[in-house]
């Protein structure tokens, strides 16, 4: 993800730490926080178990967005990948040039008879902040928009009455598109729980944290111990 228009603020270091470290990041760069090879197969899509549901949301980069989550109780598993595009099989390379029209996104496999879909969408909206247009703080980008998917007719009004719910927390307008999920493309395995795998990342410590600790705080009754 690209820092722009970043205002300088006393300390030259620390501007220009922060010129270099951003979600989007090459496979190479990646690697290089590790020594393990760069796994780019696209991820595999868990089997649905008896009594599951499935929500696909986007809501910035999707390494905090699986973190958050995955924290919650009633979640067996969550991937990261692609929604919202007309392209088959994005590449994150792709998806990073903002001309496939996907947005990064997550699919949430969870148990309804313990997390309901309307407090998934409450978790949702305290992910992230469904005020800004095409962007999440420093990552801007329609691939950072924020978007929920349906798929069904009671799932797009239960998320039109999360956004009526949300929309009194906000000074400014709801920017959240409502939109009828057509596929959902798993991302590359090395995307797949990247927050955990990658402590020590710059971007991890300085962007998603504070993110994924605001959420924790927000959403504490739901998260797991």
């Amino acid at each position: 993800m690209n820092w722009k228009n970043i205002r300088f603020v006393p300390g030259y270091l620390v501007v220009f730490t922060l010129l270099f470290i951003a979600c989007k990041q090459a496979p190479t760069n990646a690697a290089a926080e590790n020594t393990n090879p760069v796994d780019t197969r696209l991820a595999t899509l868990p089997v649905l178990k008896s009594g599951e549901a499935i929500a696909t949301f986007a809501g910035g980069c999707f390494w905090a967005t699986e973190e958050e989550m995955k924290s919650l109780k009633g979640v067996r598993a969550v991937v990261s990948g692609y929604a919202g595009g007309d392209l088959e099989y994005p590449t994150y390379e792709q998806v990073g040039t903002d001309q496939t029209g996907h947005a990064e996104s997550v699919q949430i496999y969870y148990d309804p008879t313990i997390l309901s879909y309307d407090t998934l969408l409450d978790a949702f909206f305290a992910g992230h902040d469904a005020t800004e247009l095409n962007r999440q703080g420093p990552d801007i980008g329609k691939h950072y928009r924020s978007v929920a998917f349906y798929r069904t007719p009671a799932e797009k009004s239960r998320i039109d009455a999360a956004i009526r719910r949300e929309s009194k927390n906000h000074k400014a307008p709801i920017v959240t598109q409502v939109v009828s999920l057509v596929t959902f493309y798993p991302a590359e395995m090395y995307h797949q729980d990247y927050y955990r795998q990658h402590p020590y990342s710059l971007y991890i410590h300085l962007v998603s944290e504070p993110k994924v600790d605001k959420f924790r705080k927000r959403m504490a009754e739901w998260v797991k111990e």
